[in-house]
């Protein structure tokens, strides 16, 4: 039998739910990665063990993003994401708050899990929806998402600035955010009731199996993507003072462009896919984001390294959203609705790859060669994305003039 439908008021939620949910997550990771260093300072982590710390965040959440794959098969996306949210943000108040490095290290380590199955849950029920809603509206997750990070690292600023204890800042912070997370999971949207159902009675393995070498070129795209998205986080601020002598104060400011014009460039992405389609906005996006490593190797000055990061943001933008939406899209055409899911998690893990090799991998080649040199790797990285536009499809296509139309979906 066919699932039931679901109306168009319950799309509209449920797409309102999850962007506050991309919101949440936005909000809680920047105010994690902007107090590192306060991190550091209160439990008294050397600089010889911080790296430690930071990559032990990224390999577990690449963990949590495995067992999601596994768990979905049993469990809808939607329950996933509806329970390991507000643990999300408990783990955050945690880290800003127990008593010794030992706990900080456990607190970090629930953190890394569950923003892993987090990552992953959330992308597929944006692929999901996306898919119901019969027109691109993926980037406009991602966009909601830039804004909580923009709202996060404004209140780590305000922190800072006023001098708040991490307990202090986070722990308002996620007695907002955490009841919200648990608020708007009961209109997350989930795919079909029954098809789940029928997922559930069905014995482990039944799924059909799903070739990575058929993902590969979306999985480097993504990993080539993180690599120049970890470049501008963590080498923006030293290169513009380092390499183009700013003051200290200005260079504060690229990786707060870059995150504007990443929400900007978010906010009309889908208009752009469905006016357009989407392997064009995969290479538009790649030419501009190549074009400002470029502009940032060669700037004289301070100013012109901005109108490099600016590129950056409206290049890179376009490209994480695109993928989770091609690799979902090519898995359910060949496999069906757990296919996609499978996809999205194993697609999800090369996001925490790329975040791990970019930044130690601009550092290493800055030390050995010099950092405007080392900015034209990440640059090559984006531009191998021409190679694999193709793959990126055309979801408009399928759906002909692009309406709403809502599909077999279900209340999560």
């Amino acid at each position: 039998m066919t699932a039931p439908r679901v109306p168009g008021a319950q799309l509209r939620y449920g797409r309102a739910a999850l962007a506050l949910s991309f919101f949440i997550q936005g909000a809680v990771f920047a105010l994690l990665v902007t107090r590192i260093p306060a991190i550091q300072d209160r439990y008294g982590i050397s600089d010889g063990l911080l790296p430690a710390f930071l990559a032990a965040v990224p390999v577990l959440a690449g963990v949590g993003s495995v067992v999601t794959e596994r768990l979905v098969r049993r469990v809808r996306p939607s329950r996933v994401l509806r329970a390991v949210q507000p643990v999300v943000c408990l783990a955050l108040a945690a880290v800003g708050s127990v008593g010794s490095m030992a706990q900080a290290a456990v607190a970090l380590a629930v953190f890394g899990l569950t923003v892993g199955a987090l990552d992953a849950s959330m992308n597929m029920l944006g692929v999901s929806l996306q898919r119901a809603y019969g027109r691109s509206i993926m980037l406009g997750f991602h966009a909601a998402y830039s804004l909580g990070g923009i709202v996060g690292a404004s209140l780590a600023w305000a922190g800072a600035h006023w001098k708040l204890s991490l307990a202090l800042l986070y722990g308002p912070t996620v007695a907002v955010l955490a009841p919200l997370a648990l608020l708007v999971g009961r209109w997350f949207v989930d795919r079909g009731r029954r098809a789940q159902e029928g997922r559930e009675k069905a014995p482990a393995g039944a799924v059909a199996p799903l070739a990575m070498r058929l993902l590969l070129p979306l999985c480097l795209v993504m990993a080539f993507a993180y690599i120049g998205d970890s470049t501008v986080s963590n080498w923006s601020a030293k290169y513009l003072q380092d390499v183009l002598g700013s003051s200290e104060q200005l260079a504060t400011l690229p990786y707060n462009v870059y995150m504007v014009t990443t929400l900007l460039g978010r906010a009309v992405g889908d208009l752009g896919v469905r006016r357009f389609g989407a392997v064009a906005v995969v290479r538009a996006g790649a030419v501009v984001a190549a074009g400002g490593f470029a502009v940032v190797a060669a700037a004289p000055g301070p100013w012109a390294g901005m109108a490099g990061f600016t590129l950056l943001g409206l290049g890179l933008c376009v490209l994480v959203p695109q993928t989770f939406a091609a690799a979902g899209r090519y898995a359910y055409e060949k496999h069906g609705p757990e296919a996609a899911d499978m996809a999205v998690a194993r697609l999800n893990i090369f996001n925490y790859v790329g975040f791990l090799i970019g930044s130690p991998l601009v550092g290493a080649l800055g030390d050995a060669w010099s950092y405007r040199g080392a900015m034209l790797v990440p640059m090559a990285l984006v531009l191998v994305t021409l190679l694999y536009a193709r793959s990126f499809g055309a979801p408009e296509a399928r759906y002909g003039d692009g309406h709403e139309r809502p599909r077999t979906a279900d209340v999560g």
